[in-house]
């Protein structure tokens, strides 16, 4: 059998290994060293924005940690996308609060705004006023910060960005994870560039990037003994890991290049096609790094062929495919969470199909996706 295709595997350019070399060489094997230091200069360049990144574990504990910088406590409730990775809300549960969450709209398959201050209006009616709102960049496609932005700013509520898929996407030519009080980014295996695991925090200001590295690295007191007089967390990235984010650093423009040109592969393959639609970016005020190239499968134009017998065939011939997110609020264990919007995530849900989009595949990978789709919608 051929080899598998994935959907999104790591791809590494090649000089990670001497950023890694150089930290066993100088013996900085710790959550901490020149190599984080290079890592958070390396974004903080990249993003342009006069931000300040502090390199954490994962992208869902940068979320965690801004929560806590916000001030979100047990009892409290948090705006959230629904048409998500539960990574997005499962740190809303870690502080005690309760997320509400928010339909999408179908031009982004973000965040909807109207949803948004219809539930703002509703929860403050009910006497809970949100503490703190998090808007997903979703596949790398920017939500709509206008217009989400000026909601949050009009009821006065931090917003958390979370660009976890969307490093190097951008809005009206700003790029995603500058916008908001707080950003974060994910650097997961699967991601644009990977660090293995790791996340990162972008904050507006450096006292933001001081706190969440203090509560990082166990809330430790300036004293010579350990002293805490807060909670800490164990959330600060290594050297080793931050060595490999160095390397990808150098690669992470090639890499968007890459994942957009298998974007207009699809968009290609599928323009005659009736019944199938790419996820595309609606207008020039949006640029995707297209983490995540995905389609909509409408059976009823299709002759009955759904995005789930497309997965199956995709994986009889060994090529990963994978539906779109399940949204949190028809997860098991949010079922009960209050809900504003419509039917949009659920219905992209189930018509959605993330197809292989690695900045690694090459030609060969691509002549096998056009053959299994011709075996499967031409015949």
């Amino acid at each position: 059998m051929n080899k598998k295709i994935w959907l999104s595997s790591p791809h590494m350019g090649g000089t990670e290994q001497r950023y890694v070399q150089e930290a066993f060489d100088t013996n900085w094997v710790a959550p901490l060293g020149p190599n984080v230091d290079g890592f958070e200069h390396d974004l903080e360049t990249y993003l342009n924005q006069n931000v300040f990144v502090g390199a954490l574990s994962s992208g869902t504990a940068a979320i965690h940690l801004g929560l806590i910088i916000l001030g979100v406590k047990a009892g409290d409730e948090v705006i959230c996308q629904s048409m998500t990775f539960s990574a997005s809300a499962n740190p809303i549960k870690y502080q005690g609060a309760t997320p509400v969450f928010i339909d999408s709209e179908s031009e982004t398959w973000n965040m909807c705004p109207e949803a948004l201050e219809e539930a703002i209006i509703d929860r403050i009616a009910k006497g809970k006023k949100p503490k703190a709102i998090i808007a997903v960049h979703l596949y790398g496609m920017p939500f709509n910060a206008e217009a989400i932005l000026a909601v949050a700013i009009k009821y006065q509520i931090p917003v958390i960005e979370d660009s976890a898929e969307a490093l190097g996407s951008k809005y009206k030519g700003q790029k995603c994870g500058t916008f908001a009080d707080i950003g974060i980014l994910s650097f997961n295996g699967n991601k644009i560039i990977t660090t293995s695991g790791g996340g990162a925090l972008v904050a507006k200001t450096k006292e933001i990037k001081d706190k969440a590295v203090f509560f990082a690295t166990q809330s430790r007191d300036d004293a010579p003994h350990y002293q805490h007089s807060e909670i800490g967390y164990n959330y600060r990235m290594s050297n080793i890991v931050a060595g490999i984010g160095r390397g990808q650093m150098e690669v992470l423009d090639d890499h968007i290049t890459l994942r957009r040109a298998m974007h207009d592969f699809y968009v290609n393959y599928f323009k005659d096609l009736t019944g199938v639609t790419v996820f595309t970016e609606p207008n020039t005020d949006y640029y995707s790094n297209h983490w995540l190239s995905a389609i909509l499968v409408n059976p009823e134009q299709t002759g009955g062929k759904t995005r789930e017998d497309l997965r199956l065939a995709l994986d009889a011939a060994n090529i990963e495919s994978r539906p779109l997110w399940k949204p949190m609020h028809l997860q098991p264990i949010f079922s009960n969470n209050p809900y504003y919007g419509g039917t949009i995530s659920e219905s992209l849900f189930q018509n959605g199909l993330c197809l292989p989009s690695g900045s690694n595949l090459g030609n060969n990978d691509r002549n096998r996706i056009k053959a299994a789709l011709d075996a499967f919608f031409l015949k």
